[in-house]
């Protein structure tokens, strides 16, 4: 049985998704990361880090995963402190199964805040 060690970000900076992503989900920066590659991860210790590895080539074409978050707050709450680490909405939905906002983090990275 294999368990997942990190979730790896193709990205062009780094230490800025590393802060991002770490401000988002209460994580800490990992000690020696740099824009040579970082990581985040959760301050306990569990569950997987989040590792961010420099590429040459930008994002082409829409996340094949990505991450659904669930608020401690309210969504609309939570949506702004999101837009002010420096996220973006792309889209509001409002479907039987539920409502959800679609962001794109600071490198245009798709995630979900339900």
């Amino acid at each position: 049985m294999a368990t997942i060690r990190s979730v790896t970000f193709d990205c062009a900076k780094p230490m800025q998704l590393a802060d991002f992503w770490a401000a988002a989900l209460d994580y800490i920066v990992v000690e020696g990361s740099d824009d040579e590659g970082a990581a985040a991860q959760n301050p306990a210790g569990s569950g997987p880090r989040l590792l961010f590895i420099p590429v040459p080539e930008g994002k082409a074409v829409k996340n094949r995963v990505h991450f659904d978050l669930t608020p401690k707050d309210t969504k609309a709450a939570e949506v702004e402190r999101l837009e002010k680490l420096g996220a973006k909405v792309v889209k509001a939905f409002q479907e039987p199964e539920g409502t959800w906002t679609v962001m794109q983090d600071p490198e245009g990275n798709e995630f979900c805040v339900e």
